[in-house]
Parts: structure tokens; sequence; C-alpha cells
């Protein structure tokens, strides 16, 4: 019975490096490939996910109603996301996409803030301050950057988006192999573990 259990253990972790690693690179190949599609496809994401993340919070809102008397801030914020998705598909690509080129400038903008923040802080305590307050600078340049290039960032967006996809399925199928190549030593130690 354990060795059964541990043989569908292995397998179900390899398919799932093998099937995680061909959909990593496939997606990233398909952005590369076809970037416009992919820009909407990532619009409608956006906005189907803003729906789905609402919908949760509502419910979550309704089951902590008897133990949490500030429920209903839980409430508004899934109807808001519920209504931001709504709009976001009626007004498909153009809300989902200037969400995401605001959200990825205003981080580019706060991390900046902060960095310069943190490289005063180091200056005062005689810290080395001068990497941490040239990657805020140019954290806030990027941000400035994104809100006055949408196009840029969009496709900036997309890549890291492809390179993550190509990447992550690389290290996942590395992984597979890996997984694969000790199947001799996991069979070792099924039959120590049957013989015992």
């Amino acid at each position: 019975m354990t060795t059964d259990l541990m043989r569908a253990e292995y397998r179900r972790a390899w398919w799932a490096l093998v099937l995680r690693g061909l959909l990593g690179i496939a997606t990233g190949a398909v952005i590369v490939w076809r970037p416009l599609e992919s820009v909407a496809a990532f619009a409608l994401l956006i906005a189907v996910w803003a729906i789905f993340s609402g919908i949760v919070q509502i419910v979550h809102a309704f089951d902590l109603r008897p133990l949490f008397n500030h429920w209903w801030v839980v409430l508004v914020g899934g109807l808001v996301s519920v209504a931001f998705g709504g709009a976001a598909l009626y007004f498909y690509p153009v809300l989902s996409l200037a969400f995401a080129v605001t959200w990825t400038a205003l981080w580019l903008l706060v991390t900046g803030v902060f960095a310069s923040s943190a490289a005063m802080a180091e200056r005062r305590v005689g810290a080395p301050w001068g990497w941490t307050l040239a990657f805020g600078i140019l954290a806030i340049a990027a941000g400035v950057l994104a809100f006055v290039t949408p196009p840029a960032t969009l496709a900036a967006l997309m890549g890291v988006i492809a390179a993550f996809g190509v990447v992550g399925g690389i290290v996942h199928l590395i992984g597979a192999y890996q997984l694969a190549s000790i199947k001799r030593d996991v069979h070792q130690a099924i039959s120590a573990a049957t013989a015992h």
C-alpha cells in the first residue's frame, strides 16, 4: 500500500513538473509570437480576476458577519472589485489595460520613494546608501515613464510575463529531468520501505 502511494506520488510530481514546464514555455512563446492577442487576453484576465476575486470577498464577508463587526468593509471591497470587473468587461480592453499601466506606474513610483527614503536613512546612520538612492531614482523615473508611455509599459509587462513563463518552464523541466534521474534511488527507497 505504501509502495503504491509513493509511486503514485512520484508520477504525479513528475507529470506536474513536466506539464507546468511545457505550459510556461508555451505561454511565453505565444506572448512573443502573438503580442496583440496576448495583450487582449491579459486585459480579459484582469477583468475576470476582479469579478472572481470580488465574488469570493462578498461570500467571505457574509461568513465573517457573525464574527467581525466591520464585515461590511470586506463586503464593500468585494462589491468594488465586481463593479470594476464588470466595467472592465464593458469597456474591454481599455479599462483593464489602463489599470495595468496605472498599477505598474504607481508600484514603481512608490518603490522609488521608499528606496529613496531608505537611502536617506542609511546615509544618516553612516551605511552605504548610494546604490539604494540610485535604485530609488531609477524606479521613480521608470514610474514616470510608465505613466507617459502606456504602450511601452504594456510591452514591458508582456515581456516580463513571457520571460517568466519561459524561464519558469525551463526550471520546471529541469526539475522533472532531475526527478527522473533519481528514479532508481526512489525505487530503492521504496523497496527498502517495503522490506521492513
